[in-house]
């Protein structure tokens, strides 16, 4: 199986005609977020019908298979677009060499051989560490375009002062961090506060300076999903590069239905801006399985552009994985248990 048949012909072909215009109408590239001034009457129209949302959601598990050389494609593509993620308490230097290590060479060579695919030299989208790793991960992806992102502002829970939340930023962008993962504090959002949390963000962004910010909106706490979709919409206007579901850290962290409410804020920003903000699935992706249904869901509310690690991306380890076993599964015609697989 050659590079263009899994990659052009099975991944093109399950992208439609469509593939290759985003979802302004005209077709043309939207242009990165800048930000826009606070709108409330823009977060006051955010509704959101829960039963009809979670059955859209459940439609994106029963309706879609994909099989073969085109589901070696998608996973190729989400191999692609994962944040390889170390957050543990107990996390070392040496465990985020190795995660870089892996970054590096996300599937094993005898894998990459069988499916002939050396000439793409897929890397995953990123490292994520916490903050203090920084340094370490810059320098273990020295010589590849691998940016590391660092979670800063206090993460998990975002409750130190603010000025420390700013300094931490300050020192992960010092030590060669390219992106950002910041939280909000979500009292803004359940009290509805949203000048407050405007400030908050837009502070965040002017502190990242050239790093791209990812703005972690931790949905497993804000309630409703029209929360979801109103802190979406202040955490764009407020400058956010991409917008992300969790901390990994909330007892409920990314769902299908979330997922489905962040996107559509994201598509009504960039129909009435132009501009493009990211979306990053993080906490709960396990399994080749969901990170089919979040290319899909992606593929579907927002079209081509949002299937690049430019525009989407997961928050993971163990999913990669999974994704080797199904990839190997189409080599071999045969599972292999995870310990099999070398250890992200």
């Amino acid at each position: 199986m050659t590079p263009e048949t899994i990659q052009e012909r099975g991944f093109k072909r399950h992208l439609g005609q469509q593939a290759e215009q985003n979802i302004r109408q005209d077709g043309t590239q939207p242009a990165p977020n800048r930000g826009t001034p606070l709108t409330l009457d823009w977060v006051d129209d955010i509704r959101a019908n829960t039963s009809a949302i979670e059955r859209r959601a459940q439609t994106l598990v029963t309706r879609r298979t994909v099989k073969k050389e085109w589901q070696a494609a998608w996973l190729l593509r989400a191999v692609a677009c994962t944040d390889l993620t170390t957050l543990a308490g107990d996390d070392t230097a040496e465990r985020v060499r190795r995660l870089c290590a892996k970054a590096r060479q996300p599937l094993k060579p005898s894998l990459v051989e069988h499916l002939k695919i050396q000439e793409l030299g897929l890397t995953v989208g990123a490292v994520c560490v916490y903050h203090a790793f920084a340094e370490t991960a810059v320098r273990a992806l020295e010589g590849t375009k691998i940016p590391v992102a660092a979670v800063s502002t206090g993460f998990p829970a975002g409750l130190s002062p603010l000025a420390e939340r700013v300094a931490e930023i300050h020192r992960s962008v010092e030590a060669g961090a390219r992106e950002i993962d910041v939280v909000i504090t979500r009292a803004h959002v359940l009290g509805g506060e949203w000048q407050a949390l405007y400030d908050e963000v837009a502070t965040f962004k002017d502190a990242c300076g050239s790093a791209h910010m990812k703005v972690i909106l931790a949905t497993g706490d804000l309630m409703t999903l029209r929360n979801v979709g109103r802190a979406s919409m202040v955490a764009m206007m407020a400058g956010a590069d991409f917008i992300k579901t969790s901390t990994g850290k909330e007892t409920v962290n990314a769902t299908l239905p979330v997922g489905l409410v962040m996107t559509r804020a994201i598509r009504s920003y960039t129909q009435q801006t132009g501009m493009a903000v990211g979306f990053k699935a993080a906490g709960g992706v396990r399994t080749a399985k969901q990170a089919m249904e979040w290319l899909f869901l992606m593929k579907d509310e927002l079209g081509r552009p949002w299937l690049e690690p430019s525009l989407f991306r997961f928050g993971a380890s163990g999913m990669l994985t999974d994704i080797e076993r199904q990839l190997e599964h189409y080599v071999t015609g045969r599972y292999s248990a995870n310990y099999r697989q070398p250890l992200a």
